[in-house]
């Protein structure tokens, strides 16, 4: 099942990270991916506001994961753009981040590798003339019906 949103502006883009707080489950994974610059970092600022997060949201870029452990559900953001090497996920025990509880969204998944789970929801952010299109992607139930509730918002 897949899903695609036009984007026209940085505030349509919080607005539908916010939406997409909404519609997801708790313990679901999502892989976020586009270029540098596509807005990774400013859907899941929204994504964080949408959970309850009103201060600020920064990308993980050099601590790897920002963890909101306030927020009901827990969110574990993750930026894998600087990881050296895929097993360090192990060494920073990823696993126990995935918890069935927590919502954890990977950018930079493809860094990952054979050490990330499997998504619920891939998320792809693509640069057009008019702002961006994302489209998603789902790939368990709790991913489609996280889409429903989203085409239905």
């Amino acid at each position: 099942m897949s899903f695609e949103a036009a984007i026209e502006s940085e505030d349509a883009m919080v607005a539908f990270g916010s939406r997409l707080a909404d519609a997801m489950e708790p313990g679901s994974v999502v892989f976020l991916r586009g270029e540098l610059g596509a807005g990774k970092t400013t859907l899941s600022r929204g994504l964080a506001r949408g959970l309850g997060h009103d201060g600020a949201v920064k990308s993980p870029t050099y601590t790897l994961v920002e963890p909101y452990e306030h927020l009901n559900p827990t969110l574990y953001h993750f930026d894998l753009y600087r990881l050296g090497d895929a097993e360090e996920l192990e060494f920073m025990g990823l696993r126990d981040y995935v918890n069935g509880e927590s919502i954890v969204l990977i950018e930079w998944p493809e860094r990952g590798g054979a050490f990330l789970p499997a998504p619920d929801l891939e998320l792809t952010i693509a640069v057009t003339a008019d702002g961006r299109r994302i489209t998603a992607e789902a790939s368990t139930n709790a991913g489609r019906a996280c889409l429903t509730r989203l085409e239905a918002s």
